[in-house]
């Protein structure tokens, strides 16, 4: 039996709405899917979708990596430039490595899926992209007008710091421009705290990157000039403070500050999701050249606050997780 008479599945019609919606892929332009043997099911599924759209399609399975944000093989960074779109469902994170933005600085279009489940796929690919661009656009064009941000939260959270002049990022989920990057299934706008400016406290009680949903005790984070300075809160925090330590102390930087916008997205433990999902925030730990800070480590951790509070300067952005924009 043909290729072609197989039953379309779930997966395959969310594999093609990642490359003829998300991606907005021609015809003429190669496809290149990088993948691990964790997440080879939603590679293939990839692979196999992108021949049946009638592209030139290469797949390329390599070891897993060990941790979010680690360098691919040289081989493979460098196949990343010959494509036109790349798209990367591995188990650890591509995102924020050298190896993507140098891809994405040559003009390749870029989709990241790290940790990426069927179950994820299907639910996230089947959202309202138009619908969550323009609200992730309209929180960008909110945030870059602010300079100062704190957020509370039910479980403890009180922490702020400085946007002051920095650069938001809506992933919106179409990336049709080039050089365009960003994670599929997506939602979120994001942006990178002014380094040492972040103080207080903030409690991951939805999930937390790599770790998966925090079920008993959430994680307590005291941070100090811009970095975590004591993690506390059961096993989930023991494992995160030896990932840390184990890249050394710009690791415990405050990177990022994300709000979710994906109405589609529930949270799962897989972090690709969590973090889209409507109603959260998150903060991240590490990484945040690729969102125009100037602190490279190979780690990009992000923590899931639940029912966040935010406020932008003196006006109430989101109240108990409601947006009010």
């Amino acid at each position: 039996m043909g290729s072609n008479m197989k039953k379309i599945t779930k997966l395959d019609t969310a594999s093609q709405i990642a490359i003829r919606d998300c991606m907005g892929a021609k015809k003429t332009e190669k496809i290149l899917i990088i993948t691990d043997e964790i997440k080879r099911e939603i590679g293939l599924s990839l692979y196999e979708n992108a021949l049946r759209l009638g592209h030139y399609a290469l797949l390329v399975e390599m070891k897993s990596g060990k941790v979010n944000g680690e360098e691919p093989p040289e081989e493979v960074a460098e196949l990343m430039q010959k494509f036109d779109v790349v798209f990367c469902p591995t188990a650890k994170s591509l995102t924020h490595t050298n190896a993507r933005r140098a891809a994405s600085a040559k003009g390749v279009r870029i989709a990241t899926f790290p940790g990426i489940t069927k179950d994820v796929m299907i639910r996230g690919m089947n959202a309202d992209y138009k619908k969550i661009a323009a609200l992730s656009i309209k929180l960008k064009n909110i945030l870059e007008k602010g300079s100062f941000i704190k957020v509370t939260s039910p479980t403890g959270t009180d922490i702020s710091f400085s946007i002051e002049g920095r650069t938001a990022y809506a992933s919106k989920g179409l990336f049709h421009a080039k050089g365009e990057s960003g994670n599929l299934p997506t939602g979120e706008t994001y942006l990178a705290p002014v380094e040492g400016t972040a103080n207080g406290v903030f409690v991951v009680d939805g999930s937390m990157a790599g770790l998966g949903l925090i079920k008993n005790a959430n994680i307590r984070i005291e941070v100090e000039n811009g970095y975590a300075t004591k993690i506390t809160g059961g096993a989930i925090a023991t494992k995160l403070r030896k990932q840390l330590d184990a890249v050394g102390k710009d690791a415990r930087n405050i990177a990022e500050f994300g709000i979710g916008t994906n109405d589609s997205a529930k949270l799962s433990g897989v972090l690709l999701e969590d973090e889209k999902v409507m109603g959260t925030i998150h903060i991240a730990l590490g990484n945040n050249v690729s969102m125009g800070g100037n602190v490279n480590v190979p780690i990009h951790l992000d923590g899931v606050v639940k029912k966040p509070t935010v406020w932008l300067d003196d006006k109430l952005l989101m109240k108990d997780g409601k947006l009010l924009v």
